[in-house]
């Protein structure tokens, strides 16, 4: 006997067997039982979540010789010819390679014509978005006065791109994307009527891999079982997948954590020694990342049977939240440079320094914890009400730092600081930054202090106002010193050139 590939000797036959669709199931099941039917359907979703199939199951619906149901009997000629694509008044056209009017002119045609065997005649047009401009307006005449025996049956990956004189003659269902839980469910349950061994870890892979489509699911699971010689294990679907050992990523992240960046570059090293996909692990790290600030933030959310669970609180407790935000972000990021990089590997490696290199409020060299405000090895001057320069003075760095340069100092009475920040700065408002310069300020004056932090007008007497005019005056020294410097004077007299102010730099301090 031939070889039927599993996505399509385990394509869903009717309602029940449909996988992850429910919703849709729901309201067709309920439409179809009160006889309350459109004459236009579109299915939309990505690739593999059942837009065909459910156009199929749904043909048979309103053709079962039994009569309209939503029970389909699935033996009759209409169900077993619609099952094995003979069904004469069940038309599938692919509008990604029929995309032009003359095609519409002749599915028109052909729609005048009463069924031949069913009750319906059902045109099921894939991938609609495609078709022209012509093709779309010649189809419209179709809809807007359908033959009472014609159904349409649309499906599309891209809704967007369908004009809405068309979206609004149809009855539109969204599918979506399968759960990986659904895949995996769905898999136990075909794999021992294939008589195939298989680890649970094996269909975890797999179901990430195939990213919400179970066609691709059963298409990698028809590979695996070949790579495996008939078992599904692990390591081997891993390997077959190009797939990152999550091992790798916890490392990898650890040796973040601890600020070492030979390590870092070390476990980059062992995984180019296996030929594993960075593309792959950048994006595994991005979600191992999402998984810590979950940890972080709203740790019920984390999967109770999550492998490596204690690891992973473990690094949350060691990478403060805005260095998670941070990394999670330069993964992204590295992930879409990976093309542009001499090599993967060095784009991979590269995309880890950064992480190590750009850390807000944190200090990886001490473990990745927190920085702490280190009391100044002589007692500190009382302050006098100067707070540009006392900002000069405090060990900060991120977001607290920020908040301390680009505030105005209001009052100081009794310990308590009343600063302002302009209302374009309100995101440094936040009680994260502002306690964080509270424990710094603490530290540094020798006695408790509050902190509190208002949006208002300053007066352009911040630090960090001070400090652009301060480089405003020695530009404009900079670029005196250069228009007035004889050398200079002389190349644009030699060469007939001019001095570019705007790329004359002010003198370091």
């Amino acid at each position: 006997m031939t070889y039927q590939v599993l996505a399509r000797k385990w394509r869903p036959r009717d309602f029940a067997s449909l996988v992850g669709q429910e919703h849709v199931v729901k309201a067709l099941r309920h439409a179809l039982a009160e006889q309350r039917l459109h004459h236009a359907y579109l299915f939309t979703g990505t690739r593999g979540v059942g837009k065909t199939t459910l156009a199929r199951i749904l043909a048979k619906c309103l053709n079962c010789e039994t009569g309209i149901t939503p029970e389909p009997c699935g033996k009759c000629g209409a169900c077993t010819e619609i099952d094995g694509g003979r069904f004469p008044d069940l038309i599938e056209i692919d509008a990604a390679t029929n995309t032009g009017i003359d095609e519409m002119r002749a599915l028109q045609d052909n729609a005048a014509y009463v069924p031949v065997r069913g009750r319906f005649k059902v045109f099921v047009i894939d991938e609609v978005h495609m078709l022209s401009k012509p093709a779309f307006n010649s189809m419209l005449k179709t809809l807007e006065e359908p033959p009472a025996h014609l159904k349409f049956i649309l499906a599309t990956t891209d809704p967007q791109k369908i004009p809405v004189t068309v979206l609004s003659r149809c009855l539109q269902f969204n599918l979506k994307q399968m759960p990986r839980a659904a895949i995996v469910a769905h898999l136990q349950k075909i794999l021992p009527q294939e008589k195939i061994e298989f680890d649970a870890d094996a269909l975890a892979l797999i179901a990430r891999a195939a990213a919400g489509s179970m066609r691709d699911a059963l298409s990698l699971l028809d590979q695996a079982i070949a790579h495996g010689a008939g078992r599904l294990q692990a390591a081997g679907v891993r390997e077959m997948l190009g797939a990152v050992d999550e091992t790798y990523l916890l490392r990898l992240l650890e040796a973040l954590a601890g600020g070492d960046g030979p390590a870092l570059a070390a476990i980059a090293d062992e995984m180019q020694v296996r030929s594993l996909s960075f593309d792959i692990a950048l994006q595994d790290l991005a979600s191992l990342l999402l998984r810590l600030t979950l940890a972080q933030t709203v740790p019920a959310a984390l999967e109770a049977d999550l492998p490596e669970r204690e690891r992973i609180f473990a690094l949350a407790k060691a990478l403060d939240p805005e260095t998670v935000q941070l990394c999670y972000q330069i993964a992204l990021q590295g992930r879409g440079d990976l093309p542009l990089a001499p090599d993967e590997h060095a784009g991979f490696l590269m995309t880890l320094l950064r992480m190590l290199t750009f850390r807000p409020e944190s200090d990886f060299s001490k473990g990745g914890k927190e920085e702490k405000p280190v009391p100044a090895k002589a007692p500190s001057k009382p302050f006098d009400g100067n707070w540009p320069a006392l900002v000069q003075q405090l060990p900060l760095a991120g977001g607290s730092k920020e908040l301390a340069r680009n505030s105005e100092l209001r009052s100081s009475d009794n310990g308590v600081f009343e600063l302002v920040v302009p209302k374009t700065m309100a995101h440094l408002a936040g009680d994260s930054y502002r306690e964080k310069l509270q424990a710094v300020l603490t530290a540094h004056l020798g006695s408790a202090v509050k902190v509190h932090v208002t949006l208002g007008e300053t007066g352009g007497a911040t630090a960090a106002a001070l400090d652009a005019a301060d480089r405003g005056v020695r530009r404009a020294e900079a670029v005196r010193a250069v228009q007035g410097d004889n050398f200079v004077q002389d190349l644009v007299n030699l060469f007939d050139g001019r001095v570019v102010d705007s790329t004359i730099r002010e003198k370091q301090r």
